[in-house]
């Protein structure tokens, strides 16, 4: 009698590996912000230079960085729906092109005046940058990973800070200070292939697995789902209070970066080709600051915290980090300096990183870049106020022939305390964080 012949086996099915694909597209976003910031801080690290090559005044530097903030500020209100209408892809990379170009043109002028239309230029292209990557963020990540991701793109703007008083003095003392413009403006351009060769939306990638676009998508549907007109989003608590996070906080992270060479040259001594150990510390502290920030509260929420606690515990914490650094005037030692600042720029960042992401956490998609452009505009006009203020500081004590270094006090005053008006603030508009509905 013949037996059947027994069926192959057959082994189980199991899902194929989920891809990663989407920490490809953390890195592109962390690249863009690291050149963002190299292009932006040159001037500041150069300032102490040009002011003695170029015969400026102290009041002379606040006021080129200026117009740095004047422009990003109209740039920023209107970036954000240019992003959300043309796509993070294209618009990131028109926004790059130019301000890698705008950098370059800093080689080319010599006067107040030029170096004032170059920091024109310059921030009109660079508004594209955090929108851009906020909604990227938001585009590849779910919720529960974005304050993470936005820690480590925005940690970026401090490795970009930390390169610039490692090269530029190299740059300067070889070829002159034009090619600290040329060479750091011009490798910028690099990173548009690489963007534009690897960005699409996860939907529409082909290295995108089928259990990561799952996971990618796995948060609720957005409860809004047609383009809301800026008139609606101004109308809201929840962009209220990134707004006013932004406008609070973002003065004093820009005057760190257009100013505090300056300090640091005028009060500890120091020369640009001392700069880099004390601002790699500083920096490398602050970038420690970025990452750690957007972990806390990431880490919290995997642990059940709710989300208005994880995001908001992670803040204060960052803004008793800052408090120190009001002691920054009144001490002689350099490295006690570099650490209560370091502490100061590292509580920014973590601040940074939870402010950004709660843009996703309150707001659908196709909105996160608006609402960023709008928030990065009062972050500009909070930096204009500031830099006028110590302008007007500076004129005044060269008017009297008085001492310039009095003028610092009250600015490190302020930077100790408007954090604690911006969670404040932010509080107040939304005490449980909930999205945005129509």
């Amino acid at each position: 009698m013949l037996q059947s012949e027994a069926a192959p086996v057959r082994p189980p099915l199991t899902d194929p590996p989920r891809s990663r694909y989407r920490w490809v597209i953390c890195g592109l976003i962390f690249a863009a912000i690291t050149i963002n910031y190299v292009d932006r801080a040159v001037f500041g690290f150069l300032a102490p230079e040009l002011q003695k090559m170029l015969h400026w005044q102290n009041s002379d530097i606040p006021e080129i960085a200026l117009w740095f903030e004047i422009s990003y500020a109209i740039g920023l209100a209107f970036v954000g729906r240019f992003l959300d209408r043309i796509g993070t892809r294209i618009g990131l990379a028109l926004s790059l092109v130019g301000w890698c170009l705008a950098s370059i043109l800093h080689a080319g002028v010599a006067t107040v005046f030029g170096f004032k239309v170059a920091r024109f230029l310059l921030g009109l292209a660079e508004s594209g940058a955090f929108p851009g990557a906020a909604k990227a963020t938001a585009e590849w990540f779910p919720r529960k990973e974005r304050a993470l991701v936005a820690g480590i793109f925005n940690s970026g703007s401090n490795v970009g800070t930390m390169i610039v008083p490692i090269v530029i003095p190299w740059l300067l003392v070889s070829y002159g200070w034009q090619w600290a413009f040329i060479a750091t403006g011009g490798a910028g351009l690099l990173w548009v292939f690489f963007w534009l060769g690897l960005y699409r939306l996860p939907q529409d990638h082909p290295r995108v697995s089928p259990s990561e676009l799952k996971y990618i998508q796995s948060d609720p549907a957005d409860v809004t789902t047609q383009l809301m007109p800026i008139s609606r989003i101004l109308l809201t608590r929840q962009a209220w209070s990134f707004i006013l996070g932004k406008f609070f906080t973002d003065m004093i992270w820009r005057w760190n970066i257009y100013l505090l060479p300056l300090f640091f040259t005028q009060h500890f001594a120091l020369n640009i080709l001392q700069f880099g150990p004390p601002f790699l510390v500083i920096y490398l502290m602050a970038d420690v600051g970025s990452i750690g920030g957007g972990w806390l509260s990431s880490s919290l929420l995997k642990r059940g915290w709710s989300l208005n606690a994880a995001r908001k515990t992670a803040m204060l914490i960052c803004v008793l980090g800052v408090l120190p650094v009001m002691l920054t005037t009144h001490i002689s030692s350099l490295w006690l300096g570099v650490i209560l600042v370091g502490l100061a720029m590292a509580a920014h960042q973590g601040w940074s990183s939870n402010l950004y992401t709660s843009i996703s956490d309150l707001f659908p998609k196709h909105a996160i870049a608006t609402v960023a452009g709008i928030g990065g505009t009062a972050g500009s006009l909070g930096a204009i106020a500031l830099l006028k203020f110590t302008s007007w500081l500076f004129a005044r004590a060269e008017a009297q022939h008085a001492d310039t270094s009095q003028v610092y006090p009250v600015l490190f005053i302020i930077a100790g305390l408007t954090y604690l008006v911006a969670l404040l603030s932010f509080h107040l508009l939304v005490p449980r964080m909930e999205p945005v509905k129509e």
